[in-house]
């Protein structure tokens, strides 16, 4: 039998204590008449129904906050920590990093930045990989399968090198030139004042330190 929700718990007590008013009054006649009382086991008493359903509402609440709690825990500890990438990755990064005498930390935080180190994204403007490597740039850097993440790591890993050098060494005109090309660096003499270039260097700086 299907018991509606009953939203206040005064009038809950009222029906429960009225019901056992009517069971006794009930039992009370059957006595009286020799009434051979009948309770098939598929009914079930409505006291011990009512009282289930709403310790199942009561329950039911909680175990929506508790999920929430955990769910909102969960994400928060599966979120990748900044600066620190997944285990095969951060290897890649290590590996690459030192080919070409940059900072691991550094090259882990475009990779960050660019794609939470994910090998197979790719960008509505159709960059590629964990460095997010346009097409006509990984061909120049080598790169043959940019969906390869050891491949993509290490062209980004070339060009972020190359930027450096470019830029003597300035991190953060380097960082802004793999953003928005080192031609818009060199035109401004600094990061472009574009908000996605200066939003995305001030970000893989936070990472980076």
């Amino acid at each position: 039998m299907q018991i509606d929700n009953i939203s206040a718990v005064g009038s809950n007590d009222n029906l429960l204590s009225d019901m056992n008013k009517v069971q006794q009054r009930i039992t009370q006649i059957e006595d009286r008449f020799n009434i051979k009382h009948f309770a098939p086991q598929n009914v079930v008493d409505f006291q011990q129904t009512l009282t289930k359903q709403l310790k199942n509402e009561t329950d039911g609440s909680e175990n929506i906050n508790t999920k929430k709690n955990i769910t909102g825990r969960a994400a928060n500890s599966s979120s990748t920590r900044e600066g620190s990438a997944p285990g095969a990755i951060a290897d890649l990064i290590q590996k690459s990093a030192a080919k070409y005498g940059i900072d691991a930390r550094l090259l882990s935080a475009v990779a960050e930045a660019e794609s939470n180190y994910h090998p197979d994204a790719v960008s509505s403007a159709g960059a590629v990989g964990v460095m997010q490597l346009m097409p006509d740039t990984a061909a120049g850097l080598g790169v043959t399968d940019p969906y390869d993440a050891q491949q993509n790591i290490d062209g980004g890993a070339k060009y972020l090198k190359e930027l450096l050098n470019d830029f003597g060494g300035n991190v953060r005109d380097a960082v802004a030139a793999y953003n928005a090309g080192p031609q818009a660096v060199k035109e401004y003499n600094g990061v472009p004042p574009y908000s996605e270039t200066q939003n995305y260097v001030n970000h893989v700086l936070d990472l980076y330190q």
